[in-house]
């Protein structure tokens, strides 16, 4: 697929330290400042990010602890989309963000550009602290990363921007790895009034964003007919000049939208609705809508604050949500790649029979009813299976009552149904074999 795709062949798409070293020398003193400058914003962001996330112990009740951990998954892949221009920010956002969650293998994928790999891309890729770097782009590369070649080992985790291919091997293969969110094409909401921005600033940054591709979708949300249609104006003047004209045009004649509200009430509202990628604010009042959005990848606030700040250097992460995806993630960020996995511990006899006596429901029987041999601290009587306790606890009666248990044939399930006989439950084996069921006790069959 590489071959076809992208005309690039070699029999192993790992690049050498020699080929890295190379890709990093070739770089001018400036452009490596740039990049150097550029991942120590994103770095310091994402360990500010990080720190925020703390790890929790505490005794709920006498003799309970619980407790959380935020655990790194073990292995994550970054796709740096770059087949048509070499968006090195990417590798920024990903490799560093992994790194600061404390992933201990990080390898990342990207096409070659004009018949060999781009030196720009590898060049943040590895300043960025990947552990591995593959000359390899399209779903070959998202493909190979998530099920793993002969050569490269499967990750936990997939993640990165790309063309709707990418997006839709991502889709396909979410389940059998993480994934970060589904992207799709760039989306920008201006929210605009006459006090805090220009009709020619307004116009400038929609189309700055709609450029990225004739699906991208640009909209203005005013409460100012008059400021509305002043951008309309000047977006039709600068289109006559954007070198980028062709596909911003078709993005904006076919995706884009002017729409003027009552209020900064309903703009908010609106906004909600639109859900955007990116929702850049410039009124007279921008903490208004920090207090009252929901729904937004990333909010730009104030007229200083341009939309591709965010994109490449400004610190927090490119990678957001589109499509109405706002509505329930945001963007990727350190928490992406960690797991919160919960304990518990019970420390003592008195905790572990009180938590066991709950819940006594009809249709369940206690904790304790059913544990492991001498752990039932109030149990009547019992019988012993597989060297599990089964108690009968006081108070539990099922008279009368008829019961279903699967997997009965052996182990918890057999010791289970012996339980529910011995309340007096009617009890209906469902096991392996017809064998096993008749070794059920009490049971109706």
């Amino acid at each position: 697929m590489s071959i076809k795709f992208d005309g690039w062949d070699r029999e192993d798409y790992r690049l050498s330290q020699s080929e890295i070293d190379a890709a990093v020398d070739s770089l001018s003193p400036q452009e490596r400042k740039d990049i150097e400058f550029a991942q120590a914003q994103v770095k310091n962001f994402a360990q500010i990010q990080r720190a925020s996330m703390t790890d929790v112990e505490v005794e709920t009740m006498p003799g309970v602890v619980l407790g959380h951990k935020n655990l790194p998954v073990n292995a994550a892949g970054c796709y740096v989309p770059g087949g048509k221009y070499p968006l090195l920010a990417s590798a920024h956002m990903s490799v560093i963000t992994a790194k600061v969650a404390g992933v201990p293998r990080v390898i990342t994928c990207a096409p070659p550009f004009q018949g060999k790999p781009a030196r720009a891309i590898v060049a943040a890729q590895a300043l960025a602290g990947a552990d591995a770097i593959y000359a390899l782009g399209g779903i070959q590369a998202i493909g190979a990363m998530a099920i793993g070649t002969q050569t490269i080992d499967p990750v936990d985790i997939l993640v990165g921007p790309g063309n709707a291919f990418v997006a839709e091997a991502k889709r396909q293969l979410f389940g059998r790895v993480g994934i970060d969110l589904f992207a799709g094409p760039t989306e920008t909401l201006i929210i605009a009034d006459e006090i805090g921005c220009d009709p020619e600033m307004a116009a400038t940054d929609i189309l700055g964003q709609v450029e990225h591709g004739p699906d991208s979708p640009g909209v203005l949300l005013t409460n100012s007919e008059a400021f509305a249609r002043a951008t309309m104006k000047e977006i039709e003047r600068l289109l006559e000049i954007l070198p980028t004209a062709d596909h911003a045009r078709k993005a904006w004649e076919t995706f884009g939208e002017v729409i003027v509200a009552e209020s900064y009430e309903e703009m908010v509202r609106i906004a909600d609705d639109i859900a955007s990628e990116h929702v850049q604010v410039m009124t007279r009042d921008p903490d208004y809508f920090l207090k009252n959005i929901t729904n937004y990848g990333a909010l730009f606030l104030g007229n200083r604050t341009n939309v591709s700040f965010g994109d490449k250097v400004i610190g927090t992460n490119h990678t957001l949500p589109t499509k109405k995806s706002a509505r329930y993630t945001g963007g990727l960020w350190v928490g992406k790649f960690l797991k919160t996995c919960t304990y518990q511990r019970v420390t003592s006899d008195d905790a572990s029979a009180l938590i066991g006596q709950y819940p006594r429901a009809p249709f369940r029987w206690p904790r304790r009813a059913l544990c492991r041999s001498g752990r039932a601290q109030r149990a009547d009587e019992g019988m012993s299976e597989g060297g599990m306790r089964l108690a009968q606890a006081p108070g539990f009666r099922l008279d009368g009552r008829r019961a279903l248990v699967t997997g009965a044939g052996r182990g918890i399930g057999l010791a289970a149904a012996a339980a529910l006989a011995q309340a007096g439950a009617h009890v209906t084996l469902a096991a392996r074999t017809g064998a096993e069921n008749e070794a059920g006790p009490g049971a109706d069959r």
